[in-house]
């Protein structure tokens, strides 16, 4: 089972690199943020389970990037840290839909007691996508290859695989460059300009038979980025 990811946004260095190094030494996978503004862009963006929040960042507060992250993502779990006098930030983001606190100073074993509660009683992702179908036919990502109707079959590069996981699992949402090239390709999109995104994606449509001028697959918004069609239904295990 792959590890899960928390993010923490914590201004405090020292701070942030204990909760890192204690979670990694937990068997998390860590993402870290130093300030609100690009806190709340990896919150939004990459693919985390959990977001361990600090009340008071430079930038945005951890106020204004709850209420961001719990319009785009319902769902994701989030734990604010707050010192001892910050007693109304921890009411008022409990009010809008924060799952716990951990009050500062706080000790290791609190903390991941904490992440594992909160972890255990939200609703689990799915593991991984098993297959995808498509118009004529289906995309098995445990083969690495689409299968058609007709009999015909086509291999995938482990990037186009993972391409098209990341897009399955966010089908009917239209996904900028930047996010695919910091969750996809794993790198800082942050003035990044390439066209190996377009590149893979016209190469997709040619092995998914998705007519480039009428895509019924991989549809194009144009200026945003790209999008599953939800009409694609995917299976996953767990």
């Amino acid at each position: 089972m792959p590890a899960q990811t928390v993010l923490t946004i914590e201004d405090d260095a020292p701070i942030r690199r204990g909760i890192a190094d204690a979670l990694a030494f937990a068997g998390y996978s860590v993402l870290e943020a130093g300030d609100g503004d690009k806190g709340c862009q990896m919150a939004l963006r990459r693919e985390i389970d959990l977001l361990l929040l600090d009340m008071v960042l430079p930038g945005k507060s951890g106020l204004d990037i709850l209420r961001e992250v719990r319009n785009a993502r319902p769902t994701l779990p989030v734990i604010i840290l707050s010192a001892r006098g910050e007693e109304n930030d921890r009411v008022s983001g409990l009010r809008l839909g924060a799952d716990d606190y951990v009050v500062k100073p706080f000790g290791v074993s609190e903390l991941l007691a904490r992440v594992e509660a909160v972890l255990r009683r939200s609703p689990s992702r799915p593991i991984d996508l098993c297959e995808l179908h498509v118009p004529g036919g289906c995309v098995d990502f445990a083969r690495s290859e689409v299968r058609f109707d007709d009999g015909e079959r086509s291999e995938l590069s482990e990037r186009e695989i993972q391409l098209l996981r990341y897009l399955a699992r966010h089908a009917g949402r239209t996904i900028a460059r930047q996010e695919l090239l910091e969750n996809v390709w794993q790198i800082d999109a942050r003035g990044v300009s390439t066209r190996t995104i377009d590149m893979h994606v016209a190469r997709l449509r040619e092995k998914l038979r998705d007519d480039p001028d009428d895509p019924r697959v991989l549809t194009t918004v144009r200026g945003r980025g790209y999008m599953l069609a939800s009409d694609c239904a995917a299976t996953s295990g767990r």
